[in-house]
């Protein structure tokens, strides 16, 4: 069974993915300098498309690599600048019912440094 979504806009990210439990993914980003905004730290754009990659990533694939849940309701706070040389999303689910997932995310610097934190509904294909 595949256990990770597979589709070109993670390649093109060169996401890393670990399955931690059944509940919780982390996924790694390494951080290029397309991913920089003009101040020079990880665009908000790129974070927010980290977390979402990891909670939707959370819920295993269909067994072809075929995403199961889609998101409906994204949240993301951004706490500090992210720099580094890569970010680290920890996703997890909160809680699964008939059709939606509830999950969080939390996105850490090469430093282990909360740089942000997100929150998603899913919903369940």
């Amino acid at each position: 069974m595949e256990l990770f979504i597979k589709q070109p806009f993670d390649e093109f990210m060169a996401l890393q993915y670990e399955r931690i439990t059944e509940n919780q993914v982390h996924i790694y980003l390494p951080v290029k300098p397309l991913f920089l905004n003009s101040l020079g730290v990880v665009h908000g754009g790129i974070i927010s498309s980290l977390a979402d990659v990891a909670m939707c990533n959370v819920p295993e694939g269909d067994g072809s690599g075929v995403q199961t849940v889609v998101t409906v309701d994204l949240k993301v706070s951004f706490l500090r600048a992210a720099i580094g040389e890569y970010l680290v999303a920890h996703a997890t689910t909160v809680k699964e019912g008939k059709n939606l997932v509830h999950a969080e995310c939390q996105i850490f610097n090469d430093q282990q440094v909360l740089v942000a934190k997100a929150s998603a509904i899913l919903f369940a294909k």
